[in-house]
């Protein structure tokens, strides 16, 4: 990680889970970090939780990817406050339980806002303070399992309850190929990185899943991959990490 000492990492969806892990390790790096997320009292509080020579170098920032305008005000604020992005961490995500079939159509558009438009978004902006500093950065995006297959429950009358979230994790997988291709071809070294977790402890997890017999990741496992990933040399990507609990698929 020394190639990144001091550089300036933005993480979304930065108030827990993932977000909030990823946070406390890429400190633990040496990177000035800006957390991104609308609860911005939940990302003071993490701050308060931090050593005192860790609080300096984050920053919480109020930002709703759903919202264009929010994340040009948060992303203007980091290339004049900081003088721009060199790593994004697209984890910001929503899980809302119900069915595609029935489901109001704002419902599941707003799912999609969050999900698919808030990565692109927020990629748009990292891109365009990599390329114009030249500078070789990375982009990651937290998929899921459920972005390269949706199982089948065999035996069951009842209905999964999954809505439209595989289908935005799908679009995902696909966006971040799009993405290596296009970093490639506009002449950049830009890295992207897809990390697909299985069923993980965080706040979007159902009720029904969060029972202590149901095999789960912890955030911080996902945050251990998100930094490994990032610790590669520049001539190696890794374009995918799926990591899943033990004893579970």
């Amino acid at each position: 990680m020394e190639r990144w000492q001091n550089r300036v990492a933005a993480v979304t969806g930065a108030s827990s889970g993932i977000g909030a892990a990823t946070v406390k390790d890429l400190l633990k790096a040496n990177l000035v970090v800006v957390g991104l997320a609308r609860r911005l009292e939940r990302m003071e509080e993490l701050k308060a939780s931090l050593p005192a020579e860790q609080q300096k170098r984050f920053h919480p920032v109020a930002c709703d990817v759903a919202s264009q305008e929010s994340v040009d005000t948060a992303f203007d604020w980091i290339i004049k406050e900081l003088g721009g992005i060199d790593i994004l961490v697209n984890n910001a995500g929503v899980f809302k339980p119900g069915y595609a079939s029935t489901a109001e159509p704002a419902e599941l558009q707003s799912i999609i806002q969050i999900n698919l438009m808030g990565v692109v978004y927020c990629t748009q902006r990292a891109f365009k303070s990599m390329k114009e500093r030249n500078f070789d950065g990375h982009v990651v995006v937290v998929n899921s399992v459920l972005g390269h297959s949706v199982p089948i429950t065999f035996g069951s009358n009842q209905p999964p309850i999954m809505n439209v979230y595989p289908a935005t994790k799908f679009a995902l997988t696909a966006l971040t190929e799009i993405y290596r291709q296009e970093f490639r071809g506009l002449e950049t070294k830009i890295k992207i990185t897809s990390v697909s977790p299985g069923l993980t402890d965080t706040e979007i997890v159902p009720e029904k899943f969060k029972g202590a017999e149901v095999p789960k990741l912890k955030s911080e496992d996902i945050s251990s991959c998100i930094l490994f990933t990032l610790s590669t040399p520049p001539h190696m990507q890794i374009h995918e990490i799926t990591v899943k609990p033990t004893l579970g698929e």
